[in-house]
């Protein structure tokens, strides 16, 4: 994993991996929207991803630390694996027609920032903090978008996942992330790590006041249900 070439081979076999297994699911799942089928391989990675990055962590007294320090073989091949699910879920999210600013943002600056950490050979520690940070609260993400596929929409359920998932989000990216990018830029990594860090937040800053939106619009319409609800049986 030192050399450039297995980290290319790595990135490029993880590629290959998460097309085949959206075409599978898609192939299993005919009935299932395309969206569905990428959140479900989505979802596979986060899991995937925060299995590795928790592995690689050196030292859980500590886990942000060292900083700018060269990366060990388990955080590249962390690294490497996100930065191919990157690449594939870019690809599959512009093919969608999914082009939103926000989102090809995000994931170009995580494609930056991971190929710079992985040419660098440094930064391990930052960028697999980094990586559960981000990808902690993916799994709650997705599965409020398939439940409303399953039927499951405006139900307490439904609420619920929506509740858990803003309130993680909010303390891994704004809380731990916020803690993350002040390691990161202060100490002496390279200029585009730093920029790509500082970039991260400001884009997690920007969901997270679309998700405070969100949560208040589906607690204000709950209690809307639940008042009219209340006059009916009256």
């Amino acid at each position: 994993m030192e050399d450039y070439g297995g980290v290319a081979s790595l990135v490029a076999s993880g590629v290959v991996f998460w097309s085949t297994a959206f075409l599978l699911l898609r192939a299993l799942l005919p009935k299932r929207s395309y969206d569905f089928c990428n959140r479900a391989v989505s979802t596979m990675h986060a899991v995937t991803g925060v299995a590795l990055g928790c592995l690689s962590v050196q030292d859980w007294a500590s886990p942000v630390s060292p900083v700018a320090s060269p990366s060990s073989p388990r955080q590249m091949r962390a690294l490497a694996v996100t930065l191919s699910y990157m690449i594939y879920d870019g690809a599959c999210c512009h093919l969608s027609g999914d082009a939103r600013l926000d989102n090809a943002l995000h994931h170009l600056i995580s494609i930056v920032g991971l190929a710079a950490g992985l040419a660098y050979q440094r930064c391990g520690t930052e960028l697999v903090a980094c990586l559960l940070v981000t990808e902690i609260s993916s799994p709650l993400l997705h599965l409020r978008e398939m439940l409303k596929e399953l039927g499951v929409k405006d139900t307490d359920l439904n609420l619920l996942v929506d509740i858990l998932f803003a309130v993680t989000f909010s303390v891994a990216r704004m809380v731990c992330g916020t803690y993350v990018t002040y390691r990161t830029v202060t100490a002496d990594n390279p200029i585009l790590i730093k920029t790509m860090a500082t970039s991260l937040l400001l884009v997690s800053a920007y969901w997270f006041l679309r998700i405070l939106r969100m949560v208040r619009h589906k607690i204000g319409k709950k209690r809307l249900a639940s008042k009219a609800a209340g006059k009916g049986s009256m």
